[in-house]
């Protein structure tokens, strides 16, 4: 079993500049995908906003962010990350997922996405919003 976890930051409209701000800092790569790119823009205003964000060095630092879409709540500092849980099969994402749902609230349901075999979102019982999702390989933006 092959899970990472990892710090996801919520923006509107920075994600872009804060990774590559992070970057700047601790070195790595950069994959920015727009939502245009992942063919999920609903509004105009999303087009160009980053749907998936990471920065991932070798030292160990990764981190991902992404701008919520327009029409969805967003405070900074009230809901500004997730924990994204990404495994390496679909077995151990359903398996955590049977666990964390556990007196959830669930955010969308654990099924198919157009970017991963699977992919979904809870609210756990103390407030924390979890991503689950099978790991796939981008290509850099």
């Amino acid at each position: 079993m092959s899970v990472i976890a990892t710090a996801h930051l919520n923006f509107q409209g920075q994600a872009r500049q804060a990774l590559n701000f992070y970057q700047s800092v601790f070195g790595g790569q950069a994959m920015l995908v727009t939502y245009q790119q992942a063919a999920s823009a609903h509004h105009p205003a999303d087009a160009h906003h980053i749907a998936y964000g990471q920065v991932e060095s070798d030292n160990g630092f990764r981190i991902m962010a992404y701008d919520v879409a327009v029409g969805t709540p967003w405070q900074p500092g009230v809901n500004a990350y997730f924990v994204s849980l990404r495994g390496e099969t679909a077995a151990e994402i359903a398996d955590l997922w049977n666990q964390l749902s556990a007196g959830a609230t669930i955010v969308h349901a654990l099924a198919p996405a157009h970017w991963s075999p699977l992919y979904g979102m809870l609210k756990d019982r103390f407030g924390v919003v979890w991503v689950l999702d099978v790991r796939v390989a981008y290509a850099a933006a």
